[in-house]
């Protein structure tokens, strides 16, 4: 009797494992605007963004010509925060910087 049990055991844990789902992730997009600083946006993108000053740079340069750009890709509360902080910087600096989120 008790030899039937790690079988049935097995049998749920990979039922749940199946039916387990991640939740989908988010782009964080940066648009472009003709107040916001450059240098600014480059400080926003290394600072809440965690980028590298030549990954900024580009990054900065690539939403100036093509209107937007993907700031990064997290789960919806990780990327709802960064949007707050970086939206916040801008706003404390007089900005009007821009973010929104798109689903992955």
């Amino acid at each position: 009797m008790s030899g039937d049990l790690p079988d049935r055991q097995e049998e749920n844990i990979s039922e749940i494992d199946e039916e387990t789902i991640e939740p989908p992730d988010y782009k964080v997009l940066l648009h472009n605007d003709d107040y916001t600083p450059r240098a600014f946006v480059v400080e926003i993108l290394m600072v809440v963004f965690n980028k590298s000053l030549e990954e900024a740079t580009n990054l900065m340069w690539y939403v100036h010509k093509n209107n937007i750009g993907i700031c990064g890709i997290y789960p919806l509360e990780m990327a709802e925060t960064k949007i707050d902080q970086a939206t916040t910087l801008a706003r404390e600096n007089g900005f009007p910087l821009k973010l929104t989120l798109e689903k992955e």
